[in-house]
């Protein structure tokens, strides 16, 4: 899909009552779900056979196939214009010369599976190429004629069809080809595929497009995660093909995005070009411990144990009797995350065995799960009840955590000349003792380190934690920079010698406040992040590259100057008590509206954590509307932007003519 569908909001998107699914299609196809590689995410249209031919090579060369991929999938554009004298689809003659069954019979003979795309509508997205709708049969044995083992089927130009009916005839279609093809159901949530795609095909995505950006990411998990119910063997809710490799997105946060998909069972198709990816984000795809899970044949989708303040728990249970648990931190600060075996749904145990799936080793818990988490990483164990737990290390929980000195105001946001506090800790959470717990604190040159509390323990027993807490000053002079501080622990184990840890929490130090009055777009930001692209500065937000979009416009009316964001959004500003107001005209901005007719959203506005102003729900048919908020003593001014409620498809919003009055 190239149209953003509407993404349910989550509050919606599950009754309350249990939840009984259809039945799989009885076929035996997709019984784990697909993993393979799509290359609509790396180049669109820009696809030709060679590219398809060296990611099999590649599959095979570079152990990806023995990981367990095996689908190797072209989108859109694949084929000609118009269809021949026979009505069939003909293969592009400029980027697909040798055809495609001569492209699947290659792919075949590396023993890899072939798939292939078209569009329920009488176009494909990219409008290249004729879609299926009318044309099932015909398509259909043709895909089975040059051995297609796979079918994304797309939901552009549909002609306002039902969406069962447009799939069902293909279902059909394919299945009078007598060949075993499995079907993808693209049709973006829009009409809950998941309450009747598992009659239909073999899994169907539940959302609008993924983007290579952490804010999509997070939003694509918060619409899938509830549909756990749904999931099963043979019928899996699709999230949409991994961004791992392209380059949007830290390697912490691809190792998220990996295993957040793969504890949701969700399909694992790459949507990197093969040729271009660095060797750590190779090594996140072809961790086998994680795909594990998501290929654990009793097929069951994570649930949400528990969701505070951005920190996620999931749990998945395995074929093995083993729970699949997953810390996850959306935030930017680290965090204490954990939950207890019990309560992931595993039997009573002296001790538990927990296989740490990024490290790769096994630690010994007496039930307590828990790591102090980075921003925007996940910690993944694989638990095992009772066992010779008593041969693993100790689990303990060790990191580094700054305390926020305003609510609502992400903690790494540290102003130059003003204190705030961080604590290094460890957490013994086994069945054995711990001895002589350390912890020490390492900040940039320059910087003011008091330490005002010590570990007071030599034994930390189980549950019981060993504490430093330090006081620290970015000096003047530091303005508008990064720094990272960098705590240690170490301790000892009987029969395991000692242990070292050591991590890091990265810093922003805000470039000054503001001593006279400014608009928003001239000042630098301490924070920001944003649903689609950047944020811009004096224009609209356009597409994912920065500086891409066209002028403020909201309703007809032109701004010069102003902030241009993408639902959801969230700017804060560092105004260090120095303003005592900020106003701006704010709505839907219509860079889309003339051929989409879409965007709702609602404009906020917090000063210190504390809400200040807000606008309700502004569509795209709205004009502007003032927006005025009280600013006298804040520290920082925070602007958020919420998709409305409907998902954020379309959802460009303008913070026009944003000013602060200050000095």
């Amino acid at each position: 899909m190239r149209r953003l569908g509407l993404v349910i909001a989550i509050a919606a998107l599950l009754p309350v009552v249990s939840v009984t699914p259809a039945q799989a299609l009885p076929d035996g196809l997709a019984l784990t779900p697909p993993m393979g590689f799509n290359n609509w995410n790396t180049t669109g249209c820009a696809v030709d056979e060679q590219l398809i031919r060296d990611t099999a090579d590649i599959f095979v060369d570079k152990g990806l196939k023995a990981a367990g991929y095996e689908y190797v999938n072209v989108d859109d554009c694949w084929a000609e214009p118009q269809r021949d004298a026979d009505g069939r689809l003909q293969a592009n003659k400029a980027r697909f010369p040798s055809g495609i069954k001569a492209l699947a019979d290659y792919v075949h003979a590396k023993g890899l599976k072939f798939g292939i795309y078209t569009s329920a509508g009488t176009l494909t997205c990219a409008k290249t190429m004729p879609g299926a709708l009318d044309h099932e049969d015909v398509d259909a044995q043709a895909f089975a004629d040059w051995g297609v083992d796979y079918l994304k089927y797309d939901n552009c130009n549909n002609q306002g069809r039902p969406a069962l009916e447009r799939y069902t005839k293909m279902r059909d279609a394919l299945k009078k080809t007598g060949r075993p093809i499995v079907y993808s159901l693209c049709e973006w949530g829009e009409n809950k595929p998941w309450t009747w795609g598992a009659d239909v095909g073999h899994l169907w995505r539940t959302t609008g497009d993924i983007k290579d950006n952490w804010a999509k990411v997070v939003q694509i998990l918060k619409a899938n995660a509830p549909l756990a119910p749904y999931a099963g063997p043979g019928r899996w809710n699709d999230p949409d093909m991994l961004e791992v490799g392209n380059g949007g997105m830290t390697t912490e946060e691809y190792r998220s995005h990996f295993s957040l998909w793969a504890m949701m069972a969700a399909p694992l198709l790459i949507g990197a070009d093969l040729r271009k990816v660095s060797p750590a984000n190779f090594d996140v795809l072809r961790n086998t411990e994680v795909i594990a899970l998501d290929q654990d044949r009793r097929g069951v989708q994570a649930r949400v144990l528990s969701n505070q303040d951005g920190h996620w728990v999931f749990a998945k249970p395995l074929e093995n009797g083993d729970v699949a648990i997953a810390l996850f931190n959306e935030t930017t600060s680290s965090a204490t995350i954990g939950t207890t075996a019990a309560a992931a749904g595993l039997p009573r145990a002296a001790g538990y065995t927990a296989r740490d799936l990024w490290a790769h080793r096994d630690l010994q818990t007496a039930g307590r799960i828990s790591a102090v988490v980075p921003p925007h990483a996940t910690v993944v164990y694989r638990v095992h009840a009772g066992g010779q737990w008593w041969r693993n290390a100790p689990l303990v929980s060790s990191g580094v955590e700054v305390v926020p000195s305003v609510p609502g105001v992400p903690g790494e946001i540290t102003p130059a000349g003003q204190p705030f506090e961080v604590t290094v800790s460890a957490t013994d959470e086994a069945r054995v003792p711990v001895f002589d717990p350390r912890v020490t604190l390492t900040a940039p040159a320059g910087w003011r380190v008091e330490q005002v509390a010590r570990p007071r323990k030599v034994v930390l027993g189980t549950g019981e934690t060993a504490a430093g807490r330090w006081r620290v000053t970015p000096p003047t002079g530091t303005e508008g920079t990064t720094a990272a501080l960098r705590g240690g622990v170490t301790y000892r184990a009987l029969g395991f010698g000692p242990v070292t840890w050591s991590g890091e929490q990265q810093l922003t130090v805000p470039a000054a406040a503001p001593a006279t009055s400014a608009f928003a777009s001239d000042l630098r930001w301490a924070a920001e992040k944003n649903g689609y692209g950047p944020i811009e500065r004096d224009m609209s937000n356009g597409s994912i590259p920065a500086g891409d979009g066209k002028p403020l416009t909201i309703n007809g009316v032109v701004y010069p100057k102003g902030l241009g964001a993408h639902a959801p959004s969230e700017a804060v500003f560092h105004v260090g008590g120095r303003c005592t107001a900020f106003t701006a005209d704010v709505g839907v901005d219509d860079e889309r509206e003339a051929t989409n007719k879409q965007g709702s959203v609602t404009f906020e506005v917090y000063a210190d954590g504390v809400r200040v102003a807000a606008t309700g729900v502004r569509t795209w048919q709205d004009p502007a509307v003032p927006l005025a908020a009280d600013l006298h003593g804040a520290k920082y001014l925070r602007l958020v932007v919420t998709d409305g409620g409907d998902g954020n498809s379309y959802d460009r919003a303008d913070w026009a003519a944003a000013r602060l009055t200050c000095g």
